[in-house]
């Protein structure tokens, strides 16, 4: 019975060892800061000689690392929280994120697809911009893709409302006596 405790004890601390590979992606957010000041820079460079396709095409790369940010920060923030340990010090904080805390693992993975929709759509814009130099079978397969990611994310919410929904529904309803 001692053996068994032992295991359990050590099954869940094990959760810690997903620590280090949060605080990686909490550097990955500061290389993409990097990335973000280096393509800002070339745009603002370019900014009197570009087009203006091209630099709408500029700021989309920008507005993509950004979505990109957001998403590693949210993950960061759900996962440690979901697997590994709450985040007590912000707890009070004023600018704690209304949503830390509630995204559970199928909300995640929800917000992930949709980032990836997302992400998807600024490429293909940007491919769109410049259609005319493109291969028209690479603007097929990314326009393939695009609506793989989009019927994935829609199939994906629509399992997690039916699975959520089902669990609902097993719940008995306790209906309030009249004379209450």
């Amino acid at each position: 019975m001692h053996l068994e405790k032992d295991i359990e004890k050590t099954i869940f601390a094990s959760r810690w060892l997903l620590a280090p590979l949060y605080l990686g992606l909490v550097f990955t957010l500061f290389a993409l800061m990097l990335k973000f000041f280096q393509k800002f820079t070339i745009m603002i460079f370019k900014f009197w000689d570009a087009e203006t396709t091209d630099f709408i095409l500029l700021i989309l790369g920008l507005v993509d690392v950004v979505l990109i940010a957001n998403l590693l920060l949210m993950i960061v923030f759900s996962g440690y929280e979901n697997f590994v340990s709450k985040i007590d010090t912000v707890e009070g904080h004023v600018d704690r994120p209304e949503w830390m805390g509630k995204i559970d693992y199928s909300a995640l993975k929800i917000k992930v697809l949709g980032s990836i929709v997302a992400i998807s759509s600024i490429d293909l814009l940007k491919a769109f911009f410049s259609i005319h130099t493109m291969d028209k079978n690479d603007v097929a397969w990314m326009v393939g893709i695009h609506l793989t990611f989009v019927v994935s994310g829609v199939l994906f919410a629509v399992m997690e409302k039916v699975s959520h929904s089902s669990h609902t529904a097993n719940v008995p309803k306790i209906i309030p006596h009249p004379d209450h």
